[in-house]
């Protein structure tokens, strides 16, 4: 790995760290978004404090910051393994930020914003199960961890190339669920419309 791959990979991990929700809600004024609703640093949780355009502004946050990195790999022509690697330090960033004490959010947004630019099949595919699910389930946490069970298979039949890095994330990604894991099986996770 040369010098420039590594440091695409580091810039991709800062730029990961930076938290649009954290930096919307202090700029609406909404406080820290990890002190109030669900406590997710998320475009979810910033959509029940603070409404719709703050909760849009920050999934546009989120998702960039995973495809920028990325872009800007493909536009200077690194190996597809490098180009998989920025898009996983992207999202290792955000769901362990260096500038919020490693205190992030679950990397959904991150997660498309990567795996639209790495690989459009994979994202549409990505996005269109969410949608479904959501419409479906109402439940915004089981959408991406539907999506998240069903995306390595998709990658590892068609794209083999990117099955590793998608697989990590999509691991990392129902890793950071847990708690709604837990919340789904006793009936208390919220759906999307509530405040709760």
């Amino acid at each position: 790995m040369d010098a420039l791959a590594f440091s695409l990979i580091i810039a991709a991990y800062l730029l990961g760290s930076v938290s649009s929700a954290i930096l919307i809600c202090q700029l609406f004024g909404f406080g820290d978004p990890r002190d109030s609703g669900s406590g997710n640093p998320g475009a979810t949780n910033v959509l029940r404090i603070g409404g719709k355009k703050a909760a849009f502004l920050t999934l546009l946050g989120d998702s960039l910051k995973g495809a920028a990195p990325v872009a800007a790999t493909v536009i200077l022509e690194q190996p597809i393994y490098v180009v998989g690697l920025v898009g996983l330090a992207a999202f290792i960033g955000h769901l362990f930020p260096v500038f919020f004490r490693f205190q992030g959010g679950k990397g959904v947004a991150t997660f498309f914003g990567v795996i639209m630019v790495m690989n459009w099949q994979l994202g549409m595919y990505s996005a269109l199960c969410w949608f479904i699910c959501a419409w479906a389930f109402r439940i915004s946490s089981l959408s991406a961890l539907i999506t998240a069970l069903t995306v390595p298979f998709y990658a590892w039949y068609f794209f083999p190339k990117q099955f590793i890095f998608l697989l990590l994330m999509c691991v990392l990604l129902v890793f950071r669920h847990h708690q709604n894991i837990r919340n789904m099986v006793s009936g208390s996770e919220s759906k999307l419309g509530t405040s709760s």
